[in-house]
Formats: structure tokens, sequence, C-alpha cells
């Protein structure tokens, strides 16, 4: 009996699949929220999904996440090479005032900014080759575990393509959805993309807007101008137990040390909340400012990826006379 539903199951969830979109129940009934919410023309929309081609590769690649599937130091190594540290000096020098108009913007250090877009897109080089709204229409209507999310996301894109007088099929992006050279979501995309060379729109296929978008996405989550991202550290017995998987920076440097966590370098704010992090192979202890890179991506790999990548962006700079 159970084997029988099982594949009763597989044969409707085939079936669903085989449907075009346009012609899908749950595809129709969100049609209807979005021409009730925000007026769009529903023949429009029907004959929009009737084109959007389901995209299986999209629901592979979200099952294996680079975070999931690789450990600390193979991550590190892919974002800390030589060429991506060249690069990257490259592309502050040439955005140097932008950068540094951003800085003063934001508060958001020039080497951070750079930092992130070298790790999402290689500055640009990478923004990814999936149509956006079929990368989104995948998960949004076959991917049951994060569905919610991701019909948001299309929602979000197709108030975004509409806002921006975008082709929906033109935009190319991530197999997550993910859009220009800093990969924003389509609602950060709509929340925190600045018009940063004022020409009266967003472009985040361009470098202005991108690092204008990625510095107001930083301070918008709580950036602190000047502040310490993070330090190394190093912890035996009890005082492990503070390494509980927990990104928020809730304990005091000072109440750490007194644990018996050493810290490297010194804190700058021994009051400073911060979070032990276990990286898998040795521990890091993440303050307000990883905690808002992983804002960005909610993982302690990718913020101790991007904070050691701009630590060697800035020590290569510096060394270069920038």
């Amino acid at each position: 009996m159970r084997l029988v539903l099982a594949c009763l199951l597989v044969a409707a969830a085939g079936a669903a699949a085989a449907q075009p979109y346009g012609e899908r129940a749950e595809v129709r009934a969100f049609i209807g929220e979005l021409v009730q919410r925000h007026g769009f023309v529903e023949s429009e929309l029907v004959r929009l999904f009737s084109r959007v081609q389901r995209a299986d590769p999209v629901i592979e690649a979200m099952d294996r996440p680079a975070e999931s599937t690789r450990g600390w130091p193979e991550y590190r190594a892919t974002f800390l090479d030589e060429k991506r540290i060249a690069e990257g000096v490259q592309f502050w020098r040439k955005h140097r005032r932008t950068l540094e108009r951003a800085e003063r913007a934001y508060g958001v250090p020039p080497q951070t900014v750079v930092a992130i877009i070298g790790v999402e897109t290689f500055y640009g080089r990478n923004t990814g080759r999936w149509r956006v709204v079929e990368a989104l229409a995948t998960l949004a209507f076959d991917y049951p575990g994060r569905a919610g999310f991701f019909r948001n996301e299309l929602e979000s894109y197709l108030l975004f393509a509409r806002e921006r007088g975008v082709d929906v099929f033109g935009m190319r992006g991530s197999y997550a959805g993910a859009m220009g050279m800093p990969q924003f979501m389509p609602s950060s995309a709509r929340r925190y993309g600045v018009d940063f060379d004022k020409d009266g729109h967003v472009d985040l296929r361009r470098s202005t807007d991108s690092i204008g978008s990625v510095a107001n996405f930083l301070k918008q989550h709580g950036w602190r101008r000047g502040a310490q991202v993070q330090l190394r550290a190093k912890a035996e017995g009890e005082a492990r137990r503070f390494a509980d998987g927990s990104l928020k920076p809730e304990h005091k440097l000072a109440e750490l040390a007194a644990a018996g966590v050493e810290l490297e370098p010194a804190p700058a704010d021994p009051e400073a909340g911060a979070a032990l992090v276990d990286l898998g192979s040795e521990l890091r202890a993440g303050l307000q400012n990883f905690y808002v890179i992983t804002r960005y991506n909610r993982s302690a790999l990718y913020a101790a990826a991007v904070s050691d990548l701009a630590d060697a962006l800035a020590a290569r700079a510096q060394s270069a006379g920038r």
C-alpha cells in the first residue's frame, strides 16, 4: 500500500512538472494574488508564465550549496587565491573614488565592499547564467521546502522588473535568482539598491550602483563604522561551550576572555559583543560587523571568508601603495 501511494505521489509530481506553469492551478492562484495586490494584468501574467521553463539543474544546485559540501580550509582557499586578491586590488584602484564616497555615506570600508563583490561574482565576472524568472519560478513551485520564500522573491522580481522597466526574461542571475554584481535577491534589490551614480535608475550590473548598494545593505543591517569584524580565537574544554552555533554577538569579549578564550588581535573594545564561531578547523570571535555580513549570506564560513579576503586586500593595497 505504501509503495503504491509513493508511486502515485511521484507520478503526480511528475505530471505537475510536465504541465506548463501557465496552466497549473497554484500558478493561476499566484497570478490572481498579484493582480489583486499589485494591479498586474492577468492575461499578461498568464502569457508570461506560459513561456517560463522549469529548470531542474536549479533544484540540484540548491541541494548542494558550497557551504555544506566543502570544509572551511577548502572553502576559504576558493576565495583567498592570488588571482582574486590581485584583481580585487585592481577593482579597488579603478573605483577608488566611488568606494571612498560609499565609505563616507555608509561607514563601510572599501575592502569589505570589494571583498563581498569579489566573493559573490569575482568582481562582476560571474553573475550567473540562469534566467532569473525561471530560476525563481522553479523554486517557487517545484521546491516545496522553501516554496514560500521563493514565491515572495518571484513576486518581488516581477515588481522590480515593472518598476525598473526591465525585460522579465532579460535578467540572468544565480540558480537561486540572485542578480547583478552583488547578487542581490529581488527583495533586497528593491529595498537596498541605490542609484549611486545618480543616472535615474538602479543598475546592479554596473559597478557604481553595486558599490553603493552593498554598502547601504550593510549599513541598514547594523554595520558599525570603524569597528572590528572578527578576531581569531582559541578555546579548550569548558570554554568551547560558547561555540553553540549562534551567530548573534551576545557575549562580551571580556566574558569570553575570562572563560579562557584566547583572542587575537587584542580586542579594541573588550565590552563589545561577540559570538564564538566554530568553522570546523578553527574558531573565530565574530563581532557585530561579522554578524552583519551573515545577513548577506547566513553562513559563518561566508562571513569569515569575506573578512579574510577584505584583510588580504587591505594588506596588498597598502603594500602596493594603492
